[in-house]
């Protein structure tokens, strides 16, 4: 029995052994840095707490605290302290405004293929833990194309590209989605590509971003991105993140709080979604330690 055998085992045994529902797992990204995806990540996750959906963020955006900076809060520990130093997942949660958890990955991420097995269960076993704990989760990568980058979006059924006006934020994007086609363990029948466009100045604006990044994605890589929506500059959540408070929390009803409100609720449309699928946390992760070391 190989490696990836043993922790499918695992999985099954732990989710018929505690009977819990699966959590949905769903991965912010962009293609390159700046164009708000740490933003994105948390002020969706303040705006599924008021859906009163129980929501934890992994950060896994390796050297750049960008989500404990928003939150306004240092995290005690990470999750080489459970990979490392025994402590359980709930130990390693820091919550931040309105219950949102929060989990800092550190380099701990980076380290999971070359565990023991003996490692590999600890932990898959507790981030299974994670689906009684929350109904969302999710993973804010870091930006751009690195393998370890690309290692989290295969492994995630529904992935939220971030992107922006900007020609370099579109070429970029394009050159994400490019790298992810080639992937050798993509497969675009089971992930969901959904691009937001971020500080555009109009609606009309975000469609047609939209549009030419779907032409040539379209036609060069055949792989199906749909449009979940466009949050617009704000200087109101200029000056939330300067406050390190989620403009979704600071100002509600400032126009990029209302945008990420409609995202929100496009996301947990059950006939827009009827496609998802909730792979939980142990299963995404062992995704990743089943593929190459990075």
């Amino acid at each position: 029995m190989d490696q990836a055998e043993q922790l499918r085992n695992i999985i099954k045994a732990s989710a018929t052994t505690h009977n819990r529902p699966l959590a949905r797992v769903i991965t912010v990204t962009s293609g390159k840095g700046g164009v708000g995806k740490s933003n994105t990540a948390i002020n969706l996750a303040i705006q599924f707490r008021k859906m009163g959906q129980r929501v934890i963020i992994l950060d896994a955006d390796f050297g750049l605290a960008n989500i404990e900076i928003m939150f306004g809060t240092v995290p005690r520990h990470n999750l080489c302290d459970l990979i490392y130093q025994g402590k359980n997942i709930r130990e390693i949660i820091t919550w931040g405004p309105m219950e949102v958890g929060f989990i800092s990955g550190g380099s701990g991420i980076a380290g999971l293929s070359n565990l023991s097995r003996e490692y590999l269960v600890y932990i898959i076993q507790n981030l299974a833990e994670l689906d009684a704990i929350a109904d969302i989760i999710i993973v804010d990568t870091g930006a751009g194309i690195s393998d370890a980058v690309l290692e989290f979006l295969v492994a995630s059924g529904e992935i939220l590209l971030v992107t922006t006006p900007e020609p370099t934020s579109i070429t970029d994007s394009y050159s994400l989605l490019k790298a992810l086609s080639r992937h050798p363990r993509f497969f675009s029948e089971s992930s969901q590509i959904k691009v937001i466009a971020n500080k555009v100045e109009s609606q009309n604006e975000g469609q047609t971003l939209f549009n030419k990044l779907n032409a040539v994605v379209s036609r060069y890589l055949k792989i199906p991105i749909t449009y979940l929506g466009a949050v617009p500059q704000d200087n109101q959540l200029s000056r939330a993140v300067m406050q390190q408070m989620p403009v979704s929390l600071q100002s509600p009803q400032a126009k990029s709080a209302l945008a990420y409100e409609a995202i929100a609720t496009k996301l947990m449309n059950r006939e827009l979604n009827q496609k998802v699928q909730k792979r939980g946390m142990a299963a995404f992760f062992s995704h990743i330690v089943n593929g190459k070391k990075f």
